[in-house]
């Protein structure tokens, strides 16, 4: 089921997760011991990273150096196949510009349809780590929304190959990033705004926002939203802090701000157990008001926080 089918036939908030593949090596229980608690809250859907490959230099047996391509978290098709099997519910795989050609991108297109998945999340994805700005695969698409325009082609039967006609229409539910507080390269929210508009005319038929700890900016994002005519489903992305590190490095590497009565309550938390009771009634409120409010989903980004999540989960369904 679609996205915004789950949505629509929703009688009360609904709840969602996000997880990472796991790293090359592991095994695919490893996720299914991450998400088995959560499955008592009946999530609609799981959303499925996707990460690019990395340059690494090895070592040779001469002494030289050559430099490889590693994935260090691959799998993401197959993630999907097994969470619609194992647990019967909706995956929905993130799609991202960084490190994939459009053929690339074409393929995993198909083999998700193969499979049975119906929504995509549509993102340019971060810069790799050896670079200091984000550059695209040399036959890749650099702007999310021309990923989203590639995927909106296929639902209407467009492939890459111009001799291929009547080419079979895939029909999958395309998301979009938000930002309550702007992406970090956006010269301002007026622009951040009108490229917003201009993905959900291009076809997305959700957003899913960047993790924000304010709700104060959610709200005014969506006011922003809707007095922009965009009338899709916004749904708020949320993470625990649990632990002082992230007060650092959470701003740092998201880009987002962390309001000061959060910050002090985490830094007078004199052990780790506190700082994550912290994070966890910070959560469990935001979530109550943000349900109150009337938000479609509560989507939690699950990562290396399960039980956090649980017990937040458990305090607001």
């Amino acid at each position: 089921m679609k996205v915004t089918e789950h949505i629509a036939q929703a009688k009360d908030t609904l709840v969602s997760f996000e997880i990472l593949p796991p790293l090359k090596g592991k095994t695919i229980n490893s996720i299914f011991d991450h998400l088995d608690p959560l499955m008592e809250f009946k999530p609609s859907w799981i959303n499925v990273t996707y990460h690019r490959a990395e340059q690494v230099f090895k070592k040779k047996p001469d002494g030289t150096f050559e430099k490889v391509e590693v994935r260090k978290r691959p799998g993401t098709v197959g993630i999907c196949a097994a969470l619609q099997n194992h647990y019967n519910l909706d995956a929905v795989p993130h799609l991202i510009c960084g490190g994939f050609s459009k053929r690339e991108t074409e393929d995993a297109l198909i083999d998700l349809n193969f499979i049975g998945v119906q929504n995509v999340l549509v993102l340019r994805g971060d810069a790799a780590k050896n670079e200091t700005f984000f550059e695209p695969h040399p036959d890749g698409h650099r702007l999310a929304i021309d990923l989203l325009k590639q995927t909106i082609n296929l639902n209407h039967g467009i492939y890459l190959e111009e001799d291929i006609r009547d080419g079979f229409r895939t029909d999958f539910c395309a998301g979009v990033a938000g930002y309550p507080e702007k992406h970090f390269e956006t010269p301002n929210q007026e622009i951040e705004m009108q490229r917003l508009k201009d993905k959900v005319d291009a076809g997305a038929e959700y957003i899913m926002t960047q993790m924000f700890f304010d709700n104060s900016k959610f709200f005014a994002f969506v006011k922003q939203c809707r007095e922009m005519g965009i009338e899709v489903p916004i749904i708020p992305g949320l993470k625990p802090l649990t632990s002082k590190k992230q007060l650092s490095v959470i701003p740092r590497t998201f880009h987002v701000d962390i309001p000061t009565e959060l910050s002090n309550e985490m830094m007078r938390a004199k052990t780790d157990d506190d700082c994550k009771k912290v994070g966890t009634d910070w959560l469990i409120q935001q979530s109550k008001e943000l349900k109150e409010f009337g938000v479609p989903v509560l989507h939690y980004y699950t990562l290396g926080s399960p039980k956090v999540i649980y017990n937040v989960v458990k305090n607001v369904l």
